[in-house]
């Protein structure tokens, strides 16, 4: 088995929500063996073409990995091992957000279809920022950095507009199925970016403990305002040194190079490369290392 290729506990997670085999037509090269594929094209960050002999055509790999990001696979294969880890009790639900830039390929950049070359590329999350082409990935991960919800954007979206929809993603499934999806984690920790009077007050509406720091501008202007300034948010600095755990989930998904630097031209593709990794940073995370089957099972899959 070749480095970074899917473990049989991977696999056998996997393995039960992939498309099956339909009754008409030619037969399918196997699914483990495509995924690897797919799994090393996005690793090394090199050309489908280049594709090892080993892991079959890469045309195969390519079409398979184009239309399960289409159909919304590699995004129900994240929230299934999500959902495994609730059942066994293992996400941390004090979680952070946070957003990293990733530079843009010139192939990538290459995204002009449907209007002018600025405008098509806004619309794959490609955009200008620090003088070149880059997206940014932001993300609202668990409180051991992995992500529960992910978004992309052009470079140089402005943080503080993301975490309201990042929080909208969140919907993890109860164990056994029983009940409402939980969609509230307990904290949301985030730096200064985050700190807008709209992003507290949806954080006070849903329940959640703030943990973002006040920008020095936003001291000066409530306290300048007298008592119409109201009162200072809350802040606990020793759940705010936990911070780091969000940016660590980076970079340990920036070890594929297939998304430290984006080669994807749709942003639909570069969202299928991000739920593969995520996916996989989930799976391999585990402390136990329990047989990921018995959770299969347990979850009712």
């Amino acid at each position: 088995m070749a480095r970074g290729d899917l473990t049989n506990h991977e696999w056998a997670v996997l393995a039960p929500l992939l498309p099956t085999q339909p009754v008409r037509g030619n037969q399918w090269r196997d699914h483990r063996q495509v995924i690897n594929a797919i799994c090393w094209v996005k690793r090394t960050g090199s050309p489908w073409r280049d594709l090892p002999e080993r892991y079959g055509p890469w045309k195969t790999a390519y079409q398979r990995f184009r239309r399960w990001a289409a159909d919304g696979t590699w995004a129900s294969l994240k929230a299934h091992v999500i959902a495994l880890a609730e059942l066994d009790d293992d996400i941390d639900w004090d979680a952070q957000v946070d957003a990293t830039i990733v530079r843009t390929h010139q192939h990538a950049a290459g995204a002009r279809k449907g209007g002018s070359s600025t405008d098509a590329r806004a619309a794959q999350g490609i955009g200008r920022s620090r003088g070149g082409l880059t997206t940014k990935i932001h993300t609202l991960a668990d409180g051991r950095g992995r992500s529960l919800a992910t978004r992309i954007t052009p470079g140089q979206a402005a943080d503080t507009q993301q975490l309201i929809p990042l929080l909208d993603q969140v919907r993890v499934p109860r164990p056994g199925q029983v009940g409402r999806p939980r969609k509230r984690p307990d904290s949301v920790t985030g730096d200064k970016a985050y700190s807008s009077r709209a992003n507290r007050k949806a954080l006070r509406d849903k329940r959640i403990t703030t943990v973002i720091p006040e920008p020095n501008d936003q001291i000066a202007n409530r306290k300048r305002r007298g008592q119409r300034g109201g009162r200072p948010p809350t802040f606990d600095p020793t759940a705010y040194k936990r911070r780091n755990q969000v940016e660590r989930g980076f970079n340990r998904r920036k070890h594929w190079r297939g998304l430290a630097t984006r080669y994807d031209k749709l942003g639909s593709h570069f969202q299928a490369t991000l739920d593969l990794v995520e996916t996989l940073d989930w799976l391999r995370a585990v402390p136990d290392h329990q047989d990921l089957r018995d959770r299969t099972l347990r979850a009712g899959t």
